[in-house]
């Protein structure tokens, strides 16, 4: 097995495992956690693809392309955490409803 396989079946299961638990929790913290593990994933299977060798660097456009999306997960972290506390100071909650719960308001 070549370490660029094992790098995109590390991606893939990563970002599995992101996807289960944005579908799955209920918790907007969980869910923005849930989102940087699937871009962890998605990182990880550029690095990947841009690999030219077991030797050789890989390829620099991929490497750029990788490091503007940590750049751009970093800033939708804090984007989405900054919402998560204002919904938090005006509704004291942060969850969903799901509707059952909703039907019952």
């Amino acid at each position: 097995m070549t370490t660029p396989l094992l790098y995109a079946g590390g991606g893939i299961l990563l970002f599995s495992i992101g996807l289960h638990a944005l579908l799955i929790r209920r918790h907007l913290l969980r869910k923005i956690l849930a989102i940087n593990i699937m871009g962890s994933g998605v990182f990880m299977v550029f690095i990947a693809i841009g690999a030219r060798g077991t030797d050789a660097v890989g390829d620099p456009v991929t490497q750029v392309m990788v490091l503007t999306g940590i750049v751009v997960s970093l800033c939708f972290t804090a984007v989405a955490i900054a919402l998560t506390i204002r919904m938090h100071n005006l509704t004291n909650c942060t969850t969903f409803a799901t509707d059952e719960e909703s039907s019952l308001d």
